[in-house]
């Protein structure tokens, strides 16, 4: 016990001592047991100084500055939708018959007038040799020689009129000659009356010569529009292709017995392309035709393909509340297929003389962004709008004029009044340099207490 008692005696003296000498130091000098506290009293100001060299009056904190930049921005709508073909056509068979062969497999490409399948065209010959034979019959009583496309005579010249009109006229001769000799009482009434008879059946048969001639000639144009359209059914016997295009589906195989309208083939358009999207309502004044639309798709990671808006629809869907827009793209290597979904952007308008910080300026914390913007050697902590961003510098769209100076680097380190020092230039007055570790020491550091007096450099010196 009394080793005991005899260490707590020499604690509480050793304690008094040293408070005894703390009080007897000189204003600005540091005693010389607690080097390490005066060192720490010069790096803070004042006992009370935060951590890190935060806070007004503290040490200036080393760091580096820049100036707000002045870019060109382009204004983009974010766009997503599916790749189309313009054209494509489901062929069908315009003719009932066997197919005798398909020329095409899937995926190939054919041009307008391509030969896709061909049908036995046998039957189809046998009509057209029985539409020619009753067109010529048809030809040969109206006199028509033959020729293609020759028109039939005038309906006096044909031969059966020629015939009717000459017995017509021998009979006008006759009844003129009974009208003579029955007025001289030479000839008998029955006679006169025969010669009458037979004038009245010239007539009518001249007329009903010319009602024949005329229902010949309607039956002439029906007869020809059979046999053409029967040489179109020997034509239609050879299906081809009516775009450009690459086959996309092959429904029919040799030997198959197919009926008039039945698809064979199915030929997409390939190049170009259509983008089809849809576009937000708010959006409606920023898009126009011939705008630049950047995409990419999932098959291509990394490349990106370009087109132009062409189409745009008048009226904005009332459910989603967006209206369509198709763009036409280039796809001269076929590497982009109808059915892609694509993801892109359409280029807008650029804005010029935007304002733009580095991203490295930029606090953000809980969705809040601010910035250091250095005034007079102190800090103020600036919150700003951010917009767009362009490689390493980012939009501000308020908070800031443009010609404001702001940190770039020990950002967290400042508050608004830290005193700061930029790198390269001398000291700022009233803002002693942090030293070292101790500018992030706290002022209570080395058993002295800050009384807010401003200490010299001596109180370091060992």
């Amino acid at each position: 016990m009394s080793r005991q008692s005899a260490l707590k005696t020499v604690i509480v003296l050793l304690s008094g001592l040293a408070v005894a000498c703390s009080n007897a130091a000189p204003s600005g000098q540091a005693p010389g047991a607690g080097g390490a506290a005066a060192g720490g009293a010069a790096a803070g100001g004042t006992g009370r100084a935060g951590r890190g060299g935060r806070g007004a009056g503290g040490p200036a904190v080393n760091i580096e500055t820049t100036t707000l930049k002045r870019v060109s921005i382009p204004r983009k709508v974010d766009l997503s939708g599916t790749l189309l073909s313009p054209d494509q056509a489901r062929v069908s068979s315009e003719a009932a018959g066997i197919i005798r062969e398909v020329v095409v497999q899937l995926g190939s490409e054919v041009k307008p007038g391509d030969v896709l399948v061909r049908l036995a065209p046998r039957e189809i010959e046998i009509a057209l040799e029985r539409a020619e034979s009753a067109l010529r019959q048809t030809e040969a009583q109206l006199g028509i020689d033959g020729s293609a496309g020759k028109q039939p005579p005038p309906d006096e010249q044909i031969a059966s009129v020629r015939q009717a009109t000459a017995n017509r006229d021998d009979a006008r001769a006759t009844m003129a000659r009974a009208e003579l000799l029955s007025s001289q009482g030479i000839m008998s009434k029955v006679d006169y009356q025969t010669a009458e008879t037979r004038l009245k059946v010239a007539d009518a048969n001249y007329q009903a010569a010319l009602d024949n001639v005329r229902s010949l000639k309607a039956v002439l144009q029906d007869r020809r529009a059979s046999y053409e359209l029967a040489q179109k059914k020997l034509g239609d016997a050879v299906i081809k292709a009516p775009v450009a295009g690459s086959v996309a589906e092959r429904l029919v195989q040799p030997g198959e017995f197919i009926r008039e309208n039945t698809v064979v083939v199915t030929v997409v358009q390939m190049n170009p392309l259509k983008f089809k999207t849809a576009v937000q309502e708010k959006n409606a004044a920023l898009i126009k035709t011939g705008q630049a639309v950047d995409f990419a798709v999932e098959a291509f990671p990394g490349r990106v393909f370009k087109g132009k808006v062409a189409y745009i629809s008048p009226a904005v869907d009332q459910t989603t509340r967006t209206f369509v827009v198709e763009a036409l793209v280039e796809n001269n290597d076929r590497s982009l297929k109808p059915g892609f979904f694509a993801k892109g952007t359409v280029l807008t308008h650029t804005d010029d003389d935007v304002i733009a910080a580095p991203e490295a300026t930029v606090s953000t914390l809980a969705g809040v962004s601010t910035v250091f913007v250095i005034e007079d050697g102190k800090a103020r902590q600036q919150q700003v709008a951010l917009g767009e961003r362009q490689g390493d510098l980012v939009e501000i769209l308020s908070g800031l004029k443009g010609n404001e100076t702001i940190a770039t680097s020990n950002l967290n380190q400042l508050a608004t009044g830290t005193n700061v020092r930029v790198a390269g230039q001398g000291a700022d007055a009233g803002a002693p340099a942090s030293s070292g570790g101790g500018g992030g020491g706290n002022g209570r550091r080395g058993g002295g207490r800050g009384r807010g007096q401003t200490t010299n450099n001596q109180g370091g010196r060992q």
